[in-house]
């Protein structure tokens, strides 16, 4: 599964990081989108691309190619 699967609402734990360029890999990290953490989907742009989801109490935004590099687990689906 992977993030642009969730819809606005939707929590999922990130389980991993694919492969991908390691610029990205690194920030992500560095924004503590770590194994293990939760995240809530907060908006989708119209055209999939940025997303913002709200992870440690805060909210960040991201490409739809930075959101691909997460490997994650819903734990609830919003029937919005």
């Amino acid at each position: 599964m992977q993030v642009l699967d969730l819809k606005r609402g939707d929590t999922a734990t990130i389980t991993g990081l694919h492969k991908g360029p390691n610029q990205y890999r690194k920030r992500l990290l560095s924004m503590g989108l770590t194994p293990g953490t939760p995240f809530t989907v907060l908006h989708i742009a119209p055209m999939g691309d940025p997303i913002a989801i709200s992870v440690r109490g805060i909210t960040l935004s991201l490409r739809r190619q930075e959101a691909n590099l997460l490997g994650i687990e819903c734990l609830n689906n919003n029937k919005e």
